[in-house]
């Protein structure tokens, strides 16, 4: 009855989840390795499939209110998890913008060594797993846990930014490059803002309590940041 269904619905939830990680895997790989055709895989085939997914959960989540009229709980697990599915899919678009940004690069020398990035695409990476993990799991606490990790992501994106428009400043020829890493960077973060986004939702799930995770009111879109 109801209770397969939600488990089929939170089945399908991990495996969007699970799509989109490899994709902001294959991106950072990708750019690392100079691996194309990774990129391009995450562009042409793992985009559709990230959208089409989009569309099966929400129809997934609107077939079973239909059907069995939740109330309580289950209407809230769903109504989350069909946030959850759009937040998801909107970490694959950013998994896009990574692709063709890193395309641009891979072309490229590095303008600088490559530390900040991996350590932004590792954390922003398990944010995402654990954020999932958490609403499963009805975790307040490994929740709160990636609350706390987004700082971290901002931190390395911020101080990148700085040693970018450095690097800019002092030599007109990095521009273009570093301006395709900050879009690297920001997306990334982005990615790590939406697993927030759903561990603040599961915190209010559990716990009843309101957790906004604030950033600076000064933080600029994506693509303000690079112009």
């Amino acid at each position: 009855m109801i209770t397969e269904s939600m488990r089929a619905l939170k089945k399908e939830l991990m495996e969007f989840s699970s799509l989109v990680e490899k994709m902001v895997e294959k991106t950072t790989q990708g750019l690392l390795r100079k691996e194309k055709t990774l990129l391009m895989e995450v562009i042409e085939e793992d985009e559709p499939r990230a959208n089409e997914a989009e569309i099966s959960m929400d129809e997934m989540c609107i077939n079973i209110i239909a059907q069995f009229q939740p109330r309580a709980k289950d209407l809230r697990t769903i109504l989350m998890i069909m946030k959850m599915s759009n937040d998801l899919e909107r970490m694959g678009d950013h998994a896009v913008n990574l692709s063709h940004a890193a395309q641009f690069l891979i072309d490229r020398p590095p303008v600088k060594p490559w530390i900040d990035i991996p350590r932004m695409a590792e954390l922003t990476i398990q944010m995402l797993r654990d954020s999932v993990t958490a609403f499963i799991e009805e975790n307040a606490s490994l929740a709160s846990s990636v609350c706390e990790r987004d700082s971290t992501v901002d931190a390395i994106r911020n101080q990148l930014m700085r040693e970018l428009i450095t690097y800019m400043a002092s030599n007109p020829g990095t521009i273009e490059r570093s301006l395709a890493l900050i879009r690297v960077a920001t997306n990334l973060e982005r990615i790590a803002d939406l697993s927030t986004n759903i561990c603040e939702d599961v915190i209010f799930m559990v716990e009843g309590k309101v957790i906004k995770h604030h950033k600076d009111e000064e933080k600029a879109d994506p693509e303000e940041d690079i112009g």
